[in-house]
């Protein structure tokens, strides 16, 4: 998708507190028209407080939240906010009627002429699988079957953005990716900007123009999801993406764009500009390290050939998981199909490899602690 320059929401010294505790700073973050944004972060990082505040559902120590370029600064802008947003929750609150009449409800709210809102109520019916479940109470349906029809009354009012809060959190996996993959398509079509707030990274992988990474009420990256996934901006963020190894290092050497990383444990090979004597973090896929049952030293481009001894092996999904011991910790992920034809359930030994370009690194600062990265345009 591609992004329209024009601002759509922007918040501004955004800053709330709850008991005299900061639960939410955010210096700056703009939703364009059309983007897809996602929030991802641990549970009380503040992404909830975050939409609440933009849609100016929730009182604000300071800062302030602007609407195509203007400042809503009085309830009736802020009651003009809320009819061009619709928020879904976790939880779909829905009124005792049928189905219809709760895809209809924020219609009838608005004032649109019943000829309009039956057209919108049926297409929005259609596109999300509902038309057999018109009539059919609400107090009938399952968990998935609700969830729709909340999103589907979201949908019929045609807001210019829709804050979506985990609105498909506890659904079975096949539930939820019918779910999203008509959602997907609707926003598309009718270009809506979004912000959805999820733990399930690859559904923001997949549906993101942006990914905003919070922790501690703060926005710590935002960026594509190339450069948060691949380049993330501190080792919180390294973590949270899924670079599982994370070591301490010293830079002990730079030449030519290469840098070796001294942990406790061995030295590292890296890309980068860094000075020697620098504290970093070194920073991990499992995906990208290699398995091999004999010495690849000759074999292999990768600059980083290590012994190490299996020390754990768990089920991560599609792939098992394999805990490293090769002097320092080293997390790889291999396929079943993988583990089973090098014989790795009966070996011990084995070699470790991984490219230079594999390892990112990041900064140390203070005592060890890494530096917040705001980021929210």
């Amino acid at each position: 998708m591609t992004v329209a320059a024009e601002p759509l929401i922007e918040a501004r010294g955004l800053r709330v507190e709850r008991g005299g505790v900061r639960v939410l700073d955010v210096p700056a973050f703009t939703l364009h028209d059309g983007e897809f944004v996602s929030l991802i972060g641990p549970n009380g990082a503040g992404k909830s407080t975050l939409l609440l505040s933009m849609m100016c559902l929730l009182g604000r120590t300071s800062g302030q939240v602007r609407y195509r370029g203007r400042e809503v600064a009085t309830r009736r802008d802020a009651l003009e906010l809320r009819r061009r947003v619709a928020l879904v929750q976790q939880e779909p609150l829905l009124f005792d009627a049928t189905v219809q009449e709760n895809v209809a409800s924020g219609l009838e709210f608005r004032g649109v002429p019943r000829a309009e809102r039956r057209r919108r109520v049926q297409e929005c019916l259609g596109r999300l699988g509902l038309r057999h479940l018109a009539g059919r109470s609400a107090r009938k349906l399952s968990g998935g079957e609700a969830r729709r029809v909340s999103l589907a009354r979201a949908l019929a009012v045609e807001p210019e953005a829709i804050f979506l809060d985990e609105p498909f959190v506890n659904l079975d996996p096949p539930t939820r990716q019918s779910i999203t993959a008509d959602l997907e398509s609707t926003i598309r079509e009718k270009r809506m900007a979004v912000v959805l707030v999820t733990h399930e990274q690859a559904e923001a992988l997949r549906l993101s123009d942006r990914i905003a990474v919070m922790n501690g009420g703060a926005i710590l990256q935002a960026d594509s999801p190339s450069v948060v996934m691949n380049s993330p901006a501190d080792v919180f963020v390294a973590g949270w993406v899924g670079m599982e190894t994370i070591l301490e290092g010293v830079i002990a050497r730079r030449e030519d764009g290469l840098l070796r990383v001294d942990v406790d444990g061995g030295a590292l090979h890296a890309v980068g500009e860094d000075q020697p004597g620098r504290r970093v973090y070194c920073c991990i896929r499992p995906e990208n390290v290699t398995i091999d049952v004999e010495d690849p030293t000759g074999t292999t481009s990768a600059r980083n050939v290590f012994r190490g001894r299996i020390a754990a092996v768990s089920s991560s999904g599609m792939f098992l998981k394999v805990s490293l011991d090769c002097a320092f910790p080293l997390i790889a992920y291999v396929t079943r199909e993988a583990f089973t034809g090098l014989d790795l359930d009966r070996r011990t030994d084995v070699f470790a490899s991984f490219k230079a370009t594999a390892v990112h690194v990041v900064g140390r600062w203070g005592a060890g602690e890494p530096r917040q990265a705001q980021g929210g345009e």
